[in-house]
């Protein structure tokens, strides 16, 4: 006897087969073969499918197959063939099985068709056209053969390697590493093609690794003569002309706090406390007096959106020339600012505030390091070498508590995650990874910037103006209940309304799970269940800091949407904000927002290539060695492991000795099947450095023997 669900299936199956053609309900029934007895639940088969979306019925009551919805997305290679494309505005991405791929290529624009599978599964679909090739250049390595090549592409995500013939390798040899112009994109049998446009370099020269993963995310180096030329000319110092019209705050004691190696300072805080409560200044390096819209500079800074900090270089938005120069906040010269003075009472809120052009002059500059030792362990030396400035010091930690606490109660998220510092030599040899922490100086500034955002963005939303907003969307529903079903393994509630959460539950889970041993698990799953923030011209509010204004305002030098705010502040502030003004920012805005929005995740995905790299090259020299580390995620293809100086390398699971393991997607575990052994998130294990792939950048683990016992 079949069930009612093989029943339904069989239906569809009939209706979606090639060889059908649309019938009624009589005609299925006779061709289907459904007995007289049958009927009535035949009926209502047919009812569940087309209430399903699984058929579609016709004016005249014939029975189709559903319309099948074209899609626009972009498609994302597996070096295994297959492939996933990601559509805008959706949560998931779709599958396209490698048969179903039909020549798409590597971030390919591409037009899909839905597939009928199997409910509950991911959904799959087919390539049905390529809308637009995006990658037209590819950096590899060169193999030689007698009488032609192939260059095998370091983005592992593209599948195969590409064809080079003899007379298009411009004299690579074995071991180059070459940009390669695409000239055909291959097919299901045939390997792409394309021809040799630049030698980086041997891969064993010094140097050319970060080169490549430059060149092969496309991030532009160099500057054109115009526009150095135009940099140049900015450069001049603050003349008497500059100065007027502007707020004269040189006389304000004020300082910078950034990295001891910072070059590029484009912010200066200043703070004096009195009867009224705290008057605090937040002052911006005034880059758009600068550089002016639809210049030369302007227009190679919107196409690089931001600064890009690798390991061993930064690749800076505009030439050094303004960035480390005129643009940059030094000790002791006369700068143009953009001022937010804030007032603010003992309970953290802003009562009043004022946004000007302002002329600073910067009284010191002072490092992280340096404020820590004054304000942590009242380092006697530094409190002596910047006494006049310890009180002001102590009183911005003050204000920065406060404002920190008034963050937390409204549920203001905040993940303290690890990041580290590469140590390199001179050849670019990584010689040490150090942990980076956070001290009270870098949580001070932070907390200055924030309010300072917070405070012209709503500024701006309340004039109704065009504005460049940063906002963060709620996380998605289902993502909610995957984490919350998780953490009750551990004993934690997760408190949801309308399939909707509030940043503060999330904010009391991460407060409840401090220093406990599960901390860095459900941490890291919090934060993969939240959205990416991206910047938009609609003001929608920022879940993670649990604000309803959020903009960008505070580093102009090396974000270009900052840079737009500050232009459209000038406007504002002069008197020049009129109807085709805005008319204008309206038109351009989208745009400015979407690029932005792209380029910054590009930068972040480029600088943690070049981390993945130096960490490769660090763990290489490592082979053989012990470690203990924390497991950072569980797959169905193995676990992955943290080590304390934040290196991670995968141990597979078929390297797992002693049993058969099953991953288990709900509780993030893997298990043995006969020994029931688990591997699940946060887990301590001992690990020996087995292998390094240099072309992948990957690190493989095995697990010691200690842990084998």
């Amino acid at each position: 006897m079949k069930s009612f669900e093989e029943r339904k299936n069989n239906i569809e199956q009939f209706v979606l087969s090639e060889f059908y053609v649309p019938m009624k309900e009589k005609e299925l029934a006779i061709m289907l073969q459904v007995s007289s007895g049958d009927r009535p639940e035949f009926k209502r088969a047919l009812e569940e499918l087309l209430s399903e979306n699984r058929l579609q019925i016709t004016k005249r009551g014939r029975y189709i197959k559903p319309e099948q919805k074209v899609l626009t997305g972009t498609f994302i290679s597996n070096a295994k063939g297959f492939g996933f494309v990601e559509v805008e505005g959706f949560t998931e991405d779709y599958y396209i099985p490698e048969n179903k791929v039909n020549g798409a290529f590597h971030q390919d624009t591409v037009s899909i068709r839905l597939l009928p599978g199997q409910r509950g599964k991911r959904q799959e679909a087919e390539v049905v056209s390529i809308v637009c090739r995006s990658l037209e250049t590819v950096v590899g390595t060169y193999q030689k053969s007698k009488n032609f090549g192939f260059v095998i592409p370091d983005n592992t995500k593209i599948a195969q390697d590409i064809f080079i013939a003899k007379e298009h390798t411009n004299g690579a040899v074995d071991g180059h590493k070459v940009v390669v112009r695409l000239t055909s994109y291959g097919g299901p049998d045939k390997n792409p093609e394309g021809i040799i446009t630049e030698i980086i370099g041997h891969i064993n020269d010094p140097g050319v690794d970060i080169l490549s993963i430059v060149k092969g995310f496309d991030l532009p180096m160099e500057f054109t003569e115009k526009q150095l030329k135009q940099a140049e000319r900015a450069s001049r110092d603050v003349s008497e002309a500059d100065r007027e019209g502007r707020l004269d705050l040189r006389d304000v004691m004020m300082v910078t706090i950034d990295g001891e190696d910072a070059k590029d300072l484009d912010d200066a805080v200043s703070l004096t406390v009195d009867e009224n409560g705290y008057h605090l200044g937040v002052h911006i390096a005034d880059v758009s007096n600068y550089v002016q819209e639809n210049s030369a500079l302007d227009k190679e800074a919107l196409k690089r959106g931001t600064s890009v900090y690798l390991v061993d270089r930064v690749i800076p938005m505009l030439p050094h020339t303004l960035s480390n120069g005129i643009c940059s906040l030094n000790e002791k010269e006369d700068r143009l600012a953009q001022s937010c003075l804030m007032d603010v009472n003992e309970k953290g809120e802003v009562v009043d505030y004022r946004i000007a052009e302002t002329v600073i002059n910067v009284n010191r500059r002072m490092s992280y390091s340096v404020v820590a030792k004054i304000l942590e362990t009242h380092d006697e030396e530094c409190c002596r070498e910047y006494k006049e400035l310890v009180g002001m010091f102590e009183q911005m930690a003050e204000l920065a508590g406060i404002l920190r606490e008034r963050r937390k109660k409204r549920g203001s998220i905040d993940f303290d995650f690890q990041e580290s510092r590469i140590i390199l030599d001179a050849n670019g040899k990584p010689t040490d990874i150090k942990p980076y922490e956070r001290n009270v100086a870098t949580r001070l500034i932070e907390d200055f910037m924030l309010i300072a955002n917070e405070t012209v963005a709503a500024h701006f939303y309340w004039l109704e103006a065009p504005f460049v907003y940063r906002t963060h969307e709620a996380p998605d529903p289902e993502k909610i209940k995957k984490l919350a079903l998780f953490i009750s393994n551990f004993g934690y509630r997760l408190k949801t309304s309308a399939e909707e959460v509030h940043p503060k539950e999330l904010q009391k889970l991460l407060a409840s799970i401090e220093g406990t041993d599960e901390e860095g698990l459900i941490s890291r799953l919090t934060l993969r269940s939240m959205k990416q923030a991206r910047y938009s011209p609609d003001c929608t509010g920022h879940f993670g800091l649990a604000c309803q204004y959020y903009c960008h305002f505070t580093s102009p030098i090396r974000r270009y949407p900052d840079l737009q705010i500050h232009r459209i502040i000038k406007d504002y502030l002069r008197g020049r904000l009129t109807e085709d003004k805005m008319e204008h920012y309206r038109s351009i805005l989208d745009n400015v927002c979407k690029k932005s929005s792209e380029l910054e995740r590009r930068a972040d995905e480029a600088e943690r290539e070049t981390e993945k790299c130096k960490k490769a090259q660090y763990m290489a020299d490592r082979i053989g060695e012990h470690f203990t580390g924390v497991i950072s995620g569980v797959t169905a293809w193995g676990i992955y492991v943290e080590l304390p100086n934040t290196v991670e390398g995968l141990i597979h699971i078929s390297k797992i000795p002693g049993d058969y393991y099953i991953f288990d997607e709900n509780r993030y575990e893997i298990y043995g099947e006969k020994t029931n052994r688990t591997f699940k998130l946060g887990q301590t294990v001992r690990v020996t450095v087995h292998d390094v792939d240099y072309v992948s950048n990957t690190i493989d683990f095995m697990l010691d023997e200690t842990e084998e016992a």
